[in-house]
């Protein structure tokens, strides 16, 4: 069965963000006075929404002091944590070929502002035909919702569609 669109999560798929995202979280965890696990403790929190991972950081489903976390964490990431991260090797070349396949979205639960940047600055944005991230209010954090959102979008069906990514919840 041909595919009518290929969908690339982004972090830990594309790109190894851990630098950028675990130096972020630590930032953000010492400025709230707390003590910061090291990068490799954190790289489980690579990919599931930052209110999520936040929430499990902090011990607390508080919306103000996650959003205060959150705040700080993109204060950080949003001036050198983006640079933090580098193009998995092969990543361009397979891009590339993918595309002749179908067309490329990608799919992320990284901010849409973010993602694009990344996909600008690291030259592999032309591969895609759209990019579809999470708002920064949070709404399209899960995959799921973002994914519909995407197939409707795109007026896309599902069982012709191919999701690549490295967590589960890129899959599931």
């Amino acid at each position: 069965m041909p595919y009518q669109s290929i969908f690339f999560d982004l972090d830990g798929t594309l790109t190894d963000p851990k630098p950028g995202i675990t130096r972020s979280i630590q930032y953000a965890l010492r400025e709230l006075g707390l003590d910061s696990p090291s990068e490799d403790e954190l790289a489980i929190y690579i990919g599931p929404p930052l209110r999520q991972s936040f929430a499990t950081l902090l011990d607390t489903d508080e919306p103000d002091r996650i959003e205060q976390a959150i705040t700080y964490f993109r204060n950080r990431f949003t001036r050198i944590g983006l640079y933090e991260n580098t193009v998995y090797a092969g990543i361009e070349a397979l891009l590339a070929t993918t595309q002749t396949i179908a067309p490329l979205y990608l799919a992320t639960a990284k901010p849409k502002p973010f993602a694009t940047h990344i996909l600008e600055h690291f030259n592999l944005k032309h591969f895609f035909t759209d990019i579809y991230g999470s708002e920064l209010s949070g709404k399209f954090e899960n995959k799921v919702e973002l994914l519909e959102h995407l197939l409707q979008t795109e007026k896309l069906q599902p069982e012709h569609c191919l999701m690549i990514g490295d967590r589960a919840m890129d899959i599931t």
